[in-house]
């Protein structure tokens, strides 16, 4: 696909289709002004017609142009020009493009993204565009003997913008281009079946990440170094299984080498069973999502490595399954983590917790300038927050309040939620430093409260996109987040 500038008069601009805005109060934006005069006011009469009212999301299709050099006009309401936001702009974006990528025309100029838009500048509007555009024409078929559903015949997609916006509009579609496609790969790795994305094969994607970018470097640990390492509870929730671990590590280098990395840690459970604490059965199909936060770190440091950012980030990956066997660990045992510190184990579907302690104190070797781990790690998140906002957690108020910033920025929203000491009574032991679970209270924040017990001193926080990375129902499948919120944040860094 390909995302060109385009500046000048709508009238003078060739395409198979003009995406072209129009307000619900009757006045004409300027691109549809060009049109509708150059045209004899054929916009004029669809709206004096009353074919479009202009209300937010309305859409009509010309396609008797004329002379215009642009063969359909597809009109898409903003509603009232004095209440047009990003919120109503991104909705009538993302109907538009979904309505030209069922069309069988291979070109468009998309004019939406000239208008002016409280909240989002010409930058923000074309990497939105670039981003939407990407979303509405992902199709997953790697698995279908006959693909179905074909992917869209559009090949290019001009960005209209003014002549001094054309800088940012260019790094709008750079940087949507990059946060697309690693989101495109997390809703790969998302969807794939847990017998096709095994940890293996997760360490197999990292190593071509690696492999296509010069300042990648991956590195992929067996079960005898992780032995080795001992990480007592990583051990512990692979052990049921016959598929072997893995922890990966993958570095960019970007910045100076004495910078300190920001230091990413995404829970890889490829399938989880909850272990012998099983899950019911309905809806377990949908725990391959359980890697969705091993996803979306590979797909960070995809999108990093692509756009040469300056600056050293680090993934760390503990990825293996959780399931029941004679082998598999049992409520009641007590392991010992890398850390040191010992876990009594009440529940073995907390299991993600378990591999994460492993993975962070492994991670603090890097000496991170922000530690931050992606999870999808608590059903209480879920009715917590629904799938609009994944969870925020941390140590750092200054961190935590950068990576909500971002979220709003990037429209990948998070919230956070309390981390007071007094959640950690509710996870004591009697016979262990910690138990993995505590009640059915708070179990958002008794998870992160597990957690805290291994970051020390670094700046950490925690992302639980339980609720976030994944859709059910007719939508189902891999949402790709909470990517645009981390590369918001790691852009905003540099």
């Amino acid at each position: 696909m390909q995302f060109q500038v385009k500046t000048g008069s709508a009238s003078q601009q060739r395409t198979a289709c003009a995406i072209v805005p129009v307000f619900s109060g009757g006045e004409l934006p300027p691109a549809a002004r060009s049109l509708d005069k150059a045209g004899g006011g054929l916009i004029t009469r669809a709206i004096r017609n009353k074919d479009i009212k202009g209300e937010v999301g309305d859409q009509l299709l010309l396609t008797h142009t004329g002379e215009l050099p642009c063969q359909r006009i597809l009109l898409v309401g903003l509603g009232p020009k004095a209440k047009l936001d990003r919120r109503a702009w991104r909705k009538a974006l993302r109907g538009a493009l979904s309505t030209v990528a069922r069309g069988k025309y291979d070109d468009a100029i998309l004019h939406l993204t000239s208008e002016p838009v409280s909240g989002a500048d010409a930058y923000r509007r074309a990497r939105l565009a670039v981003e939407t555009w990407h979303d509405v024409s992902y199709r997953f078929t790697a698995m279908k003997s006959e693909p179905g559903e074909t992917a869209p015949a559009l090949k290019r997609l001009g960005i209209a913008a003014s002549a001094r916006d054309q800088r940012g509009v260019r790094r709008g579609i750079e940087h949507g281009a990059a946060i697309a496609q690693a989101v495109a790969l997390a809703k790969d790795l998302g969807n794939l079946p847990p017998n096709v994305c095994t940890p293996s094969y997760l360490v197999e994607r990292a190593r071509g990440i690696a492999k296509r970018a010069r300042k990648v470097t991956v590195k992929a640990l067996g079960l005898a170094e992780i032995r080795k390492l001992r990480m007592g509870a990583f051990l512990a929730v692979t052990q049921g299984s016959a598929e072997p671990p893995r922890f990966i590590v993958l570095q960019y280098r970007g910045g100076r080498a004495s910078d300190r990395p920001v230091v990413l840690v995404g829970k890889g459970i490829t399938f989880d069973t909850g272990g012998i604490s099983i899950k019911p059965a309905g809806a377990m199909d949908e725990m391959k999502y359980d890697m969705c936060g091993a996803a979306t770190v590979l797909g960070v440091l995809q999108a990093v490595a692509e756009l040469g950012l300056p600056i050293n980030v680090t993934g760390v990956v503990p990825t293996c399954e959780n399931l029941p066997s004679g082998t598999a660990t049992r409520p009641g045992d007590i392991v010992r983590t890398m850390s040191g510190q010992t876990v009594e184990i009440l529940n073995t579907d907390a299991e993600g917790r378990l591999i994460l302690c492993d993975a962070i104190t492994y991670a603090l070797r890097f000496k991170p300038a922000a530690l931050i781990d992606i999870a999808t790690l608590t059903g209480a998140c879920l009715v917590a927050l629904g799938r609009i906002r994944s969870g925020l957690l941390g140590n750092s108020d200054k961190l935590a309040d950068d990576l909500l910033a971002a979220g709003q920025a990037a429209d990948d929203r998070a919230w956070r939620l309390p981390l007071d000491e007094d959640y950690g009574e509710l996870i004591k032991s009697p016979f262990a430093d910690v138990a993995n679970v505590g009640g059915r209270d708070a179990g958002t924040i008794t998870a992160a409260s597990f957690l805290s017990r291994f970051v020390g001193k670094t700046d950490w926080a925690h992302l639980d996109i339980a609720g976030t990375a994944w859709n059910v129902g007719s939508n189902k499948g891999g949402t790709g987040r909470p990517i645009p919120l981390l590369m918001e944040y790691l852009l905003h860094r540099t």
